[in-house]
């Protein structure tokens, strides 16, 4: 005769995770976790959530968007935690996108010292602020071209 895995309250995830439960719900309105629900309309979390939060999280710290973890996770079968060869699968598939981030941020830290050290910071000349004049043939000479966060520098 087999147990049936304990469920776990939102509380209990939350402290066993370390996980606030306002973020565990809009983990499950993003289609991250998943939860049941008791007769009284109350979530309960099946133990398997804890390795998935462990896996976004870790995801997370490494820059990944909620958006590329749940594409992520949508590989993975829903009835059971990812492990070490999904996460090994996975993380090779981020290794391109993280090497361009690590070069893009020794090129921002190579800039911004030398823009320390010039002091100018002209919208015009500024590799900080126009990187390579990348802005000029679209909007002309001296305009900033704002990058989203995490698309280097």
């Amino acid at each position: 005769m087999s147990k049936l895995p304990k469920l776990l309250t939102i509380g209990e995830v939350s402290y066993r995770s370390g996980v606030a439960q306002t973020a565990l719900r809009f983990y499950e309105q993003r289609d991250l976790i998943t939860a049941t629900r008791t007769s009284g309309n109350q979530r309960r979390y099946d133990r398997t959530v804890l390795r998935r939060l462990a896996f976004i999280r870790a995801a997370q710290r490494v820059g990944l968007s909620l958006e590329q973890i749940a594409e992520a996770l949508s590989t993975l079968p829903a009835d059971r935690a990812p492990g070490k060869a999904d996460w090994s699968r996975l993380s090779r598939s981020w290794r391109d996108e993280l090497d361009a981030r690590i070069e893009g941020l020794q090129k921002l830290r190579d800039n911004l010292t030398g823009c320390i050290a010039c002091g100018c910071l002209s919208l015009r000349t500024c590799a900080l602020n126009n990187p390579d004049d990348i802005a000029m043939d679209r909007l002309g000479p001296g305009r900033t071209l704002l990058q989203p966060a995490g698309d280097g520098c």
